[in-house]
Order: structure tokens, then sequence, then C-alpha cells
């Protein structure tokens, strides 16, 4: 599946994280921002207070050594970093809202954003929810590749996950900045062309913070999501783009009043993707991929909502087929 040099390059990244979080006694995430820190740091294994010890240190040169020896690509390191979290997040479980977001669903993301600007526009992305930076770095990387000028803004409230992003940014040589803070309080983040994100589900605890959004509830906690799709639209420019991945039922939730009133006022719901079934484990978890415009002098309300269901991310010919259906129905609704 993948090629040779990352299954190496895997392999040798895996026992230098395992030795040093044997080392330092620390999590698995923490020795992993430790490792790539050390080879941005030219492959220098960083000693504090004499740990890792000699034996250690000596160990993981040794693998820094094999390692200089190959060459990989930002897009490769990306999808190295992916292997590698994931391999973490096996042995320490991490809790749903933290889950990296799936290639498969995030060259969905970036073959969107394609589509939806032109291939000469500088594009400016945000994630208010950026976690580990797996979905955003999947945008700046391929859409680099494909010769787009671009950079990132990310904002997360969880200090280790920003970490973990903002090594990964640095050693995929992407445009990210990043800001550790409330996503739903004022931002330093100037208004985007499009933001995208993989919304963590579940309530927002600041009653008083949720009033001041169209989606928040006047009794109760309000839902983070919803509150985290508005505040993302807030930080668009008129006329731009959010894609956001959300639950499939977001229009009939307890709180899906709410924000059809932000459909109405603030932007237009243009489209709406269910991804396959296959992805989630019951009915209850499935997702889709919804496709917002804020309100400005060239948008409108597209005369036909875009509802599509794909059935697999695994066949090449059901994915071109939605492909088609897609430029097809921007060919005739949007501007």
């Amino acid at each position: 599946m993948f090629p040779e040099k990352i299954e190496k390059a895997f392999g040798l990244h895996l026992e230098a994280i395992q030795l040093l979080q044997n080392a330092l006694s620390t999590s698995f995430i923490e020795a992993y921002i430790e490792n790539v820190e050390n080879v941005l740091d030219e492959y220098q294994v960083r000693v504090q207070n004499d740990q890792p010890d000699e034996v250690t240190t000596k160990q993981i040169e040794g693998l820094y050594e094999a390692l200089q020896e190959q060459a990989l690509e930002p897009e490769e390191i990306r999808k190295l970093s992916q292997l590698l979290l994931l391999k973490g997040s096996k042995t320490e479980q991490l809790q749903p809202n933290h889950q990296l977001t799936p290639d498969g669903i995030g060259f969905l993301f970036v073959y969107l954003i394609e589509q939806l600007f032109a291939k000469e526009e500088t594009l400016s992305l945000f994630d208010p929810a950026v976690g580990m930076g797996n979905l955003i770095l999947t945008a700046l990387t391929n859409l680099t590749l494909a010769k787009r000028v671009v950079k990132g803004f990310g904002v997360d409230i969880d200090e280790t996950l920003l970490a973990v992003a903002a090594a990964d940014a640095q050693w995929t040589q992407s445009d990210l900045t990043l800001y550790h803070q409330d996503a739903l309080q004022d931002l330093l983040v100037d208004p985007v062309d499009v933001v995208l994100s993989d919304l963590p589900v579940g309530y927002y605890p600041n009653d008083e913070q949720a009033q001041s959004f169209l989606t928040g509830v006047s009794e109760g906690h309000s839902y983070a999501h919803h509150l985290l799709i508005e505040q993302g639209m807030n930080y668009t420019k008129e006329n731009g783009y959010g894609l956001f991945l959300v639950p499939s039922n977001f229009l009939e939730s307890e709180q899906g009043t709410q924000l059809k009133q932000l459909f109405t006022e603030k932007v237009y719901l243009q489209g709406i993707i269910q991804l396959p079934d296959e992805l989630f484990l019951n009915k209850a978890s499935r997702k889709s991929i919804i496709l917002l415009q804020k309100h400005g002098e060239y948008s409108k309300q597209v005369p036909e909502v875009l509802v599509a269901k794909l059935a697999t991310l695994k066949d090449p010919v059901k994915i071109t087929e939605f492909f088609t259906q897609f430029e097809d129905w921007k060919a005739s609704n949007l501007v």
C-alpha cells in the first residue's frame, strides 16, 4: 500500500519513538513530538537531566543515521506521520474527537477545494478545530503538490494536540499558523477563502459565550459542532466556502432549528455529501460533508442543493461517478 521507503522510515521512527518513550517515561504522543523535534534539529538527540541515557542516545543516533539516508517529500512525510500516530493511538486510546481524519475523507476535501477555486488563486484555509492537524496538512501538502499557493491557520484548545500539529507542519514544510485558544472566543485570524474541519461532536460548556451565536440555545449546553460551524463561517470571506464533517442527522438533531436559522440568515447550505456507510460502526455514527457558502455579492442559494451519497471510497469507478456528478452540479448551480 505504501512505498517501501515509507515502510522503512516508519520502522526506524517507531523504534526511536519507543526508545524515547521508555527513556523519558512519557506518553507515545509526547515521545512522537520529541522525535520530530529531534529530526528538525538536524537529527540531534536532545538530552536533559541525563535523559535519555548514553546507551539509549547511541541507539537513537544509529536510527537517525539510517533515516538521514532517506529523502521523503512533504506528502510522504505527512503519510508517515499519520501511520505513526495511528500506531500510537492503538496503544494509547484516544477519545473519538481526537482521532485522525482518514486520508480518504481528507482527499475528498482537497478535491472539493480544487473544484471551488480557480488554480491561479492564492488560497487561505482555516480549521477552527485543528487537533493534530492531519486534515489541514492533507489539504496544504496536496494543494501544494497541485502547484497551488496555499497558507493555513488552525486553532485548538488542547495544547498536546496542537504541539503535534506544529511539529508536523514544520516537518512537512507547510505554511500553517497555529493558535492555542478556545476557538469560540474572538480569534486573531483574518477572513479566509475556505474553512474546513472534522468537527468534534459534543456540548460546549460556556453557556454565556454560546448565547452570542445564532446556533446557541437559550437553555442548557449548546452543540459545540454547531457553534464551530458558525464561528468558522464568521472568519470566512464574503462568498467564501465552508466544508465541515458533521453527523449525517445534523438537520434532525434536537438543536437543528438553530442551525437552520444560521443557514437562512448568514450562510447558504449548498451541498450535502453522505460518506459511505462502510466507514462507520453504526447508523448513529454516520457522517456527511456539508458545503456552505457565505452570503456576499456574488453568492446565492443554489437552485438545486447537491445531495450525493458516496457508496464507497474503495472503488475508483464509484468515486469517478461522484466527481462527474459534482462537476455537473457545479456547472449548473454555482456562479
